[in-house]
């Protein structure tokens, strides 16, 4: 029976080093290998870019998500931003079966596209499905507030119902705004929070000053929490990844 979970949440850049000068994304599948989490939550993940396919000779040949998986996990791809020579929005891999997705549109306007990557996964030991919502919040404060409540809205029934949740991503919220509302909404728990009473600053990664990344839970219990530091995760992004220890709490464990 799976009691405990680890998951890892990072905005990886489009694959590319500061500056966009390398591509990065074979370094950060070596290290999300070696860390072997069971959920990861990426944003800015790209699906396809023919410009950066023609630039970079070790570009995949594959989206980023399916490259990064491998076979070593499931993924699911929510397409948000689309343009003359690609796309890219955001992804989840998975050890377990997702047996359902999907992306919501809640950009706030046209010139910045966003979506809730919504996927159920079967966990085993859980008493209920694991409902996972990759995000990437608007930059301007009006857009995320309308994007917390359309979170708010779409997993009210999972959280009635008391399945375990898991809300994770880039969230750009500087103002600290983003776990009051869902906390009181769906009663979830920040883990960075939970592990040491503040969130943990993961961006820019050279010098991290703002805390944007975060993973919201319900029906599990914190065990620890971290920010990845130091070679190579430094130079894989312009943010930190966080990743958590999980343990599914007694009411959200099968028979």
């Amino acid at each position: 029976m799976i009691a405990r979970l680890r998951v890892v949440t990072l905005n990886i850049h489009k694959g590319l080093s500061h500056f966009n000068r390398r591509v990065v994304i074979h370094d950060l599948r070596e290290g999300l290998r070696a860390l072997d989490p069971d959920l990861v939550f990426l944003q800015e993940v790209q699906g396809l870019n023919d410009r950066h396919a023609l630039r970079f000779a070790s570009w995949p040949g594959e989206p980023q998500h399916e490259f990064l998986a491998g076979a070593r996990w499931q993924s699911a791809y929510g397409r948000n931003r689309v343009y003359e020579h690609g796309h890219h929005g955001n992804a989840l891999l998975s050890r377990f079966p997702i047996v359902a997705v999907e992306n919501q549109d809640v950009s706030a306007h046209r010139f910045e596209r966003r979506g809730l990557l919504h996927a159920v996964v079967r966990v085993p030991g859980a008493g209920a499905p694991l409902h996972c919502v990759c995000v990437h919040l608007s930059l301007h404060e009006r857009g995320r507030r309308r994007q917390l409540e359309a979170i708010a809205e779409r997993l009210a029934a999972a959280a009635r119902a008391g399945a375990p949740i898991i809300v994770a991503g880039d969230f750009n919220d500087w103002r600290q705004r983003a776990t009051r509302v869902l906390e009181s909404a769906l009663g979830l728990t920040e883990v960075s929070f939970a592990a040491r009473g503040r969130h943990a600053r993961t961006f820019p990664s050279l010098l991290p000053l703002l805390r944007l990344d975060r993973i919201y839970v319900r029906g599990f219990d914190v065990l620890g929490s971290r920010v990845l530091r130091g070679a190579p995760w430094s130079l894989l992004s312009d943010h930190l990844a966080v990743s958590a220890e999980l343990r599914l709490a007694s009411g959200a464990r099968g028979a």
